[in-house]
């Protein structure tokens, strides 16, 4: 979303001249309307004078500028400004029913520059029977934390993605609320430059870098999303 609020500057304190799209939202509200952005984990905002847009872009959500690459079917909504156009695809959007400030709490957002580690830390602290792989998609507690990010944080901190997070040492506590920040970082910087994927050292990894054994493939905790690890060096807390 950062990137995504990056490229859009273009747009920045510009006029929407044109709203289309399928979405369902109220598209007349947009037009003539000068524009902000600003991003919320994996939420993109659209501020508007009185309204705030947020979008989603769930499991298979994209975007594009100025240049329409989808079918119109999977066109949520493309906003056109005097100097070019934003195209929204297979996203959820809608308008917040009450200020940003009252459903977001920013201090959350791993990326962003109120960032609070020991309010995480203490979030953490106060769900010591989640799993560690759960705990980190936890928007609540890492907003902008997805699942690679989840593998290769807890790779690198040697935890076990099924450990509990009541116990976790307070040194494994620390270390895996400051990677959760640093890593993000550098998977931002390494997207924009088209090399994500060289830097893995888990995620979808087959043999462990660190031992030279199997990397394990199993869907964890409670939301069953894909966790890659290794079972001799990430050590399983419980």
């Amino acid at each position: 979303m950062v990137i995504l609020k990056e490229e859009l500057g273009i747009f920045e304190g510009k006029k929407i001249l044109e709203a289309t799209g399928n979405s369902k939202i109220d598209k007349s509200l947009l037009i003539n309307r000068k524009v902000r952005f600003k991003t919320w984990g994996k939420h993109f905002l659209i501020f508007l004078p009185k309204n705030t847009v947020r979008i989603h872009f769930l499991m298979f959500g994209s975007y594009s500028i100025n240049e329409q690459t989808k079918p119109d079917k999977s066109l949520r909504l493309c906003l056109r400004f005097r100097n070019g156009a934003v195209y929204f695809y297979s996203c959820a959007i809608k308008f917040l029913e009450d200020e940003p400030d009252n459903i977001y709490d920013w201090s959350a957002d791993v990326m962003n520059d109120n960032w609070n580690a020991a309010k995480a830390r203490k979030k953490l602290k106060a769900i010591p029977e989640t799993m560690v792989s759960d705990a980190m998609l936890d928007q609540q507690i890492f907003a902008g934390v997805g699942n690679i990010i989840k593998n290769e944080v807890l790779y690198r901190i040697k935890i076990h993605p099924e450990s509990l997070a009541g116990k976790l040492p307070p040194l494994k506590l620390s270390q895996l609320v400051k990677e959760a920040r640093q890593y993000s970082f550098d998977f931002y910087e390494w997207k924009k430059v088209f090399q994500l994927k060289k830097h893995w050292l888990a995620h979808t990894k087959k043999t462990c870098l660190r031992c030279n054994l199997p990397i394990i493939k199993k869907y964890t905790g409670k939301n069953k999303r894909r966790s890659f690890f290794c079972v001799n060096c990430q050590v399983l807390y419980k």
